[in-house]
Parts: structure tokens; sequence; C-alpha cells
């Protein structure tokens, strides 16, 4: 299986848009999605409060579930209703993905009956996996910046750029531009989350691996 990682900066910033666009442009490849949510870091949790997030108290300190809902109304939901095969959730504590990836690894493994592809809507995978594609998505507007994105963002292989925010001055804390030096960079816009060149880059990935 090739493995497609798509990851941002921040929330809301249109990962799960860009996800969903890939696999209805590209619904012959018989995608597995898992999107990865780690809580506890302070940006999904407002105060520290736990958010819908957090694994209950019957479970681990992480959980994986499969989405079978197909209203569109979850982020995992509008992953099926795109035409995605298997669409799963993984939630841990922030720096516990590590627990999670054996078990992980296994359903990743079962998927392949009817499975070709993964697409990951995560940056913290990529401490686990080595894809066949990195795509990061960037908005100037947004000052949050995950350290995980951070970390990664050297190893993208295409950079996807608000466009709304591209003359302005970006708004990050400590993230030097030289990071995106050298980077395929394509600007994307609201509901236009998945240029022509990104399909035709997933394409020729797909087709190589």
């Amino acid at each position: 299986m090739s493995i497609i990682v798509v990851g941002g900066h921040s929330r809301s910033v249109g990962k799960t848009s860009v996800v969903a666009g890939i696999i209805s442009a590209l619904p012959q490849y018989r995608w597995l999605v898992i999107k990865v949510t780690q809580y506890g870091h302070g940006v999904c949790s407002a105060n520290g409060e736990p958010c819908d997030c957090q694994p209950g108290a019957d479970e681990h300190e992480w959980a994986i579930t499969e989405e079978r809902d197909r209203s569109g109304e979850s982020d995992t939901s509008r992953f099926l209703v795109a035409g995605a095969v298997r669409s799963l959730w993984v939630r841990t504590r922030q720096g516990m993905l590590a627990e999670a990836m054996p078990r992980l690894r296994q359903r990743m493994e079962e998927a392949k009956s009817d499975c070709d592809h993964v697409i990951f809507e995560s940056n913290s995978v990529l401490r686990f996996v080595n894809p066949d594609l990195y795509v990061s998505v960037l908005d100037f507007a947004t000052a949050d910046f995950k350290p995980s994105a951070r970390e990664m963002l050297d190893r993208a292989d295409v950079v996807l750029l608000h466009r709304t925010g591209m003359q302005l001055v970006p708004q990050w804390q400590d993230v030097s531009l030289k990071l995106l030096e050298g980077k395929r960079v394509l600007p994307i816009a609201h509901r236009e989350y998945v240029p022509r060149e990104l399909v035709e880059m997933i394409q020729a990935t797909l087709v190589m691996s």
C-alpha cells in the first residue's frame, strides 16, 4: 500500500478538506483513510478540559474506531462520502501515538483485502511511517503552529498555501520561511483545496510506488 500523508500547522487550515478532495478526485484507488487526533495539547481542549477527541473512561489512553456513518457530519464520515472504502479515527494522548502504532499497523494490514492505498491526516505519524508523498497545508493568517508541523515541515514534498493569506506577513512565531525554500508551493482557496497539479503528483506517485 502506498502512503500519502496530509498534515497542517493548526486546526481549521483545511487538512480534512484536502484529504476529502484527494479521495473525490481519485476514488478508483480504493482508499483507507486514517485521521490521527492527539488530545491534551491545549489547542483542541479549552482550558485543559477534555473534548470529544479524548477516549472514554472505559477505553485506553488511545483508541482506534472505524467510521460507519455516511451522513458527512464528522470528518471521518466526510471521507466515506468522498469515496473512501474505509475510514479510521485514531485518538491518543499527546505524545503517546507510539503506543497505538502496533494495533494501527495491524488494522492497515487487515485493510489490504479491500483497500489499495492509505491517506493519513496527521503530522505526528511521520515519526512512524515513511510516506510516498507528504503534503503540508499552511495559512499565513493562522498564528498557531503545532510543534509536530514545525518539526516535519522540511520533509514536505509539496506545500498547499492558502491564497487569501499569501500577501500577508506570516503570523507564525519562531518559524523560518527558509523551510519553504525549494519546496513546490501550490495555492489553494476555500472550496478549491486540491489543485490539478496535486492530483497529478499523487497519480504519478502511486504509479511509481
